[in-house]
């Protein structure tokens, strides 16, 4: 069986080689993740082609003022949407990847731990999933960056 990240370097390069083959640029917006999402995106081949960059948006005002996520509860379906196409706005992306959740080790915002929702946007629409993950937080955030690449592999691969 292969480690979680063998299997999140491998959906990087799958990610890599899609963009490349359509000639898109991909971008991120993360809040639980603090930047994980970006570091497994950065580190895929030619990563310098296809990857402008991430928005880390750990601070409620900073998903607001940075992304425009509306005011009030952000461990929601919602918040993700708005920080992906947020991400799509920023960075110049035509697609990006947004993560936001609770990761433990308690319950945020009434959500139990574990609890994250993650969206996937390019100008023409959003997807948003509703995750559960258990286990510490860093294994809940190592779950959420998995999902997250293969959520934004799947909606690449859709094309």
């Amino acid at each position: 069986m292969s480690s979680p990240s063998n299997a999140t370097d491998r959906f990087g390069e799958r990610i890599a080689d899609a963009a490349r083959a359509l000639g898109v640029s991909v971008g991120a917006a993360e809040s639980l993740t603090s930047g994980a999402v970006a570091v497994a995106l950065g580190k895929a081949p030619d990563a310098s082609e296809w990857f402008v960059g991430s928005v880390v948006a750990y601070d409620a005002s900073v998903k607001s003022d940075v992304l425009g996520v509306d005011a009030g509860p952000v461990i929601t379906a919602r918040a993700a949407e708005q920080m992906a196409r947020g991400a799509l706005r920023v960075l110049g992306a035509d697609y990006a990847v947004a993560v936001t959740g609770a990761g433990g080790p308690g319950p945020e915002e009434g959500r139990p731990a574990g609890t994250v929702f993650v969206a996937v946007a390019t100008d023409d629409d959003v997807g948003v999933g509703e995750h559960r993950f258990d286990g510490d937080p860093a294994q809940v955030v190592a779950a959420t960056v998995h999902e997250a690449l293969a959520a934004l592999l799947r909606r690449l691969e859709r094309i």
